[in-house]
């Protein structure tokens, strides 16, 4: 199945006689629908995101000796990542609300970064990428929000602080015979 197929491409109103360039959340007016992809059979999915926030080497030392005064960083950024990863129907129009199976989430701690890995999986007719991409992006902003004091300079400003490398680094799909 092409790429195209299987996000759904040229099965909607607004797919052109040759099926290539269709929009597929959006047709020629403007008007928006959410693919359909009732008639996909269920396949067991897999995806993994990762991304870092890049620190002071003060900060990233405070965090893995649990000092930072709003308390235990990574926790809460992983909280963060999963509750994201339920939620991201409700963020990204036009998403499905997919069941998910299983999330793992995994810190990487360097000298002046922070990387967050996340792995979601569900069994259903849609992929789970945007999940892991919200894991990741609201785990690191969960980290950014704790540390923030810390990181701040003079004037208020972050010139230490980014989150950089978002990336979907795995995406699997294996189809669940009936």
């Amino acid at each position: 199945m092409s790429e195209e197929e299987e996000n759904g491409g040229g099965a909607g109103p607004s797919a052109d006689s040759a099926g290539t360039d269709a929009l597929t959340h959006t047709d020629d007016s403007g008007d928006v629908q959410m693919v359909d992809v009732g008639a996909k059979p269920d396949s067991s999915r897999r995806a993994v995101a990762r991304g870092e926030i890049r620190l002071t080497p003060e900060t990233v030392a405070a965090v893995e000796a649990d000092a930072v005064e709003k308390g235990d960083v990574l926790a809460t950024a992983r909280i963060g990542a999963v509750q994201a990863v339920k939620h991201t129907w409700e963020t990204i129009p036009m998403c499905h609300q997919i069941p998910i199976t299983n999330v793992d989430t995994e810190f990487a701690v360097g000298d002046d970064r922070i990387e967050l890995t996340v792995a979601v999986e569900t069994t259903g007719k849609t992929g789970c990428e945007m999940e892991a991409l919200e894991g990741v992006t609201t785990g690191l902003n969960t980290v950014w929000d704790m540390v923030k004091a810390a990181e701040k300079d003079a004037d208020g400003g972050y010139p230490d602080t980014r989150i950089a490398d978002v990336e979907v680094v795995e995406k699997r799909k294996e189809r669940v015979d009936a």
